[in-house]
């Protein structure tokens, strides 16, 4: 009988440890995948650990990261935007003709950019809230709304009358290091402070954990989902500046092709799809390895479609892990 007991009061131990190692795989899964494919890929092809390659990914990440900072905003109030892609295209749209055809300095041009990437997010958080429409049929709707919106503007064409302001940021370098990423990383950054330093942060989590209990405790919960909407939208916006900067153009279907990978990045970061949890660490670890995809892909050869396929197969498995990881490791 003491053997027994003896055994399994040495066994408590273990299971515990083996528990809590489990957790902390759950929650670092995305640096887990990310070392392991650096390693894979760089296994292959020396190219993939040069500068130029890691000035690739930065660059390349700046874009997908944006993006995925907007998305992660409405996933951690436990709603959702479709429509962040297309109001990055569309956006820098409007801010390209402000300076090609009203005749406004690039700089204004680039804030009326902004100001209207800010608007519909804000206007999607109106619906979302005081309409009480579902985020993802309207966002969805709106995604819609601006892919036409988008394709009238420049009557399928693609912009090219950018002004050497416009596109500096996205071609200027410091002792041959792109500057474009420092962006990415100063909105990171703020994003990180705001959710994790102040009232306003907490309410975010706090409304997506359980919106009714965060009624009842004063904070108010739709003027939290429209903030974050609102800040959501100026992010996208920044995303499409930024793009456009970079390709030095707009195409009649900018930042479509981003819409799976922005939703991705957060995702397998760790921002759960059930609101309130996450943080932009994860974000950048998400964003990170869906970069280190798309270029290790690229230089081992893989055919293009391939890594559709397997940013669809990334995507289950982060919601599985996701659903694994609320369930046992709350």
């Amino acid at each position: 009988m003491s053997n027994t007991t003896t055994a399994t009061t040495t066994g408590l131990p273990s299971d515990k440890n083996r528990r809590a190692m489990l957790g902390w795989v759950l929650h670092n899964v995305v640096w887990i995948w990310l070392i392991a494919l650096v390693v894979l890929f760089g296994s292959f092809n020396d190219y993939f650990f040069t500068i130029f390659n890691l000035q690739n990914v930065m660059v390349q990440a700046t874009v997908l990261g944006t993006l995925g900072l907007a998305v992660a905003l409405p996933l951690l109030v436990a709603e959702i935007d479709l429509s962040i892609p297309a109001n990055a295209g569309f956006s820098a749209a409007v801010g390209a003709l402000a300076y090609s055809d009203l005749g406004l300095p690039w700089f204004l041009a680039m804030l009326v950019g902004l100001g209207v990437g800010t608007l519909i997010g804000f206007f999607n958080g109106l619906c979302i809230t005081k309409l009480k429409m579902v985020s993802l049929i309207e966002t969805l709707a709106m995604m819609i709304i601006l892919q036409g919106a988008l394709l009238a503007l420049t009557q399928g064409k693609t912009l090219t009358n950018l002004s050497d302001g416009y596109v500096w940021i996205g071609q200027a370098t410091i002792a041959g290091w792109p500057l474009m990423p420092l962006v990415f990383i100063i909105a990171l950054v703020i994003v990180g402070i705001v959710l994790r330093r102040t009232i306003f942060g907490r309410s975010i989590y706090a409304v997506g954990g359980n919106p009714v209990a965060s009624a009842s405790a004063g904070i108010r919960v739709e003027r939290t989902k429209i903030i974050t909407y609102t800040i959501s939208g100026f992010l996208a916006a920044l995303a499409g500046f930024l793009l456009a900067s970079w390709q030095m153009a707009i195409t009649s279907n900018q930042g479509s092709s981003y819409l799976l990978y922005a939703i991705a990045a957060p995702i397998i970061g760790g921002i759960s799809v059930f609101g309130g949890r996450g943080n932009t660490w994860g974000v950048l670890g998400g964003v990170l390895l869906l970069t280190v995809i798309q270029v290790g892909l690229a230089i081992v050869n893989v055919p293009s479609f391939y890594v559709g396929m397997i940013g669809g197969l990334m995507i289950f498995i982060a919601v599985a892990i996701d659903a694994f990881r609320v369930r046992y490791f709350a």
